[in-house]
């Protein structure tokens, strides 16, 4: 894993130095990295009995790393070229089972913890533009820096994340450098279109104007829930998923509000299905069958109440009759919290966060797991059910020149995986994040 490490950092340090004449007015070539370890350690605690997805009761540390290249490139006007490879590796908690609000967005559902090698992102998007209004654009990663128009329609296609595009609430959004609960990422019930790894192929439309923007994707699904392979029946297996995203000023700050809907289509299997053929061990893979549907929405809002000070909330729905495919099992979530600058303290980059979540489960879903039936990532063999109530406490530090970040983490897990004959949980983690 050092020599991948390091093999990184030496590549970014030559194309760094490479890219250092491009101006910000007009970026041609834009070039980042970064790096992000976390370790949590999970204390015991009391449960009335485990199943085969339960998270463990004993006493338990693990670490996760990422490193991400970002390369992005203009061909032609208006067109654009990413490319992100990428190396993972390490583990979650209990093999990332037994809590549906996940605490480390970092984790892949993946069983092996040796890192690996693998191309993120690769994706082409071509602008078309109009209008004399103009936002200027830092260089950043992903993002290459010069001016836009604020009227515009793109379309990108090729291997992306949902969240490059989708839901991107600002205080609530990055499990790298904010909080790091998986149901705080997203809105937590979007079954958002990704394989094992938290990437998908497809394409986006985006129509943007100054105060709106209007975006649409259409994506591949893999074979079976949390895998790789994708599925070629496109016309059977497929995605949509549309948002409307509203920017406002309110008492002289900023703030935004997303409205997300999606459906889903493909070989999913059926959670009353399961329990109907076999009441004593229902197993809802056996269900699967093309011509099954999972739709749903969510609402996401953030406002700067001052300079230093913004809050958001989200709340979020799907009908929870089919398996979760891709992203965790949750049917309904609300989330709220607030991030504040360290100004005040006069450690002006230092933020701390702090958030409440609540994630449900559909009546079908509850009642599988109630009779033994198992998902990708919870399941206790049985189900006394309640609501899974989640707390996290960030404090970000600024160690070296906004370039390098430790941030303490605490999260309160009650009722993990929805069953109150467990827990409840505390995680503590520590996460070191390196950008440039």
């Amino acid at each position: 894993m050092k020599k991948y490490i390091l093999s990184f950092i030496l590549l970014i340090a030559v194309v760094k130095l490479s890219a250092a004449q491009d101006t910000v007015k007009q970026e041609r070539f834009s070039f980042h990295f970064q790096q992000t370890i976390i370790t949590q350690y999970k204390s015991g605690f009391s449960a009335g009995y485990s199943g085969l997805n339960s998270l463990s009761t004993k006493e338990e540390t693990q670490s996760s790393i990422t490193s991400t290249f970002f390369g992005a490139a203009r061909l032609w006007k208006g067109a654009e070229a990413y490319f992100n490879p990428e190396i993972s590796g390490g583990a979650g908690l209990s093999k990332t089972l037994g809590i549906a609000g996940f605490p480390n967005g970092e984790t892949f559902r993946v069983g092996s913890a040796e890192p690996k090698i693998y191309i993120a992102r690769l994706y082409f998007k071509q602008n078309f533009e109009w209008g004399n209004e103009k936002d200027t654009i830092q260089s950043d990663a992903n993002v290459l820096g010069g001016l836009k128009s604020k009227r515009y329609f793109s379309i990108a296609a090729g291997k992306f994340g949902m969240a490059d595009f989708f839901d991107g609430n600002n205080f609530s959004h990055d499990p790298r450098t904010q909080f790091m609960n998986w149901a705080l990422m997203d809105n937590g019930s979007w079954d958002y279109p990704a394989n094992t790894r938290g990437y998908t192929i497809g394409a986006v439309t985006e129509l943007g104007q100054p105060n709106w923007t209007l975006r649409f994707a259409f994506t591949m699904v893999v074979t079976q829930a949390n895998s790789s392979v994708w599925d070629s029946k496109i016309g059977k297996a497929n995605t949509q998923t549309i948002e409307y995203e509203k920017r406002y000023t309110l008492g002289g700050q900023s703030g935004t509000l997303r409205l997300l809907g999606f459906r889903n289509n493909g070989k999913f299997g059926n959670y009353n299905l399961a329990v109907a053929q076999n009441p004593a061990a229902p197993n809802v893979d056996s269900t699967q069958a093309y011509g099954r549907h999972k739709y749903g929405f969510g609402i996401s809002a953030d406002q700067y109440l001052s300079k230093d000070l913004g809050v958001f909330a989200k709340a979020s729905y799907n009908d929870g009759h089919t398996e979760t495919w891709f992203f965790t099992e949750i049917d309904r979530s609300v989330s709220l919290g607030a991030v504040l600058k360290g100004t005040s303290w006069k450690r002006n980059e230092d933020e701390v966060g702090l958030a409440f979540i609540g994630n449900g489960l559909s009546a079908p879903h509850r009642n599988y797991l109630a009779a033994g039936g198992y998902g990708f990532l919870i399941g206790d063999g049985k189900l006394n059910y309640a609501p899974e109530m989640i707390a996290e406490l960030y404090y970000k530090i600024n160690a070296y020149q906004k370039k390098f970040f430790l941030t303490p983490d605490y999260q309160f897990i009650v009722n993990p995986a929805y069953n109150k004959d467990r827990g409840p949980v505390n995680v503590f983690s520590i996460r070191a994040h390196v950008e440039f």
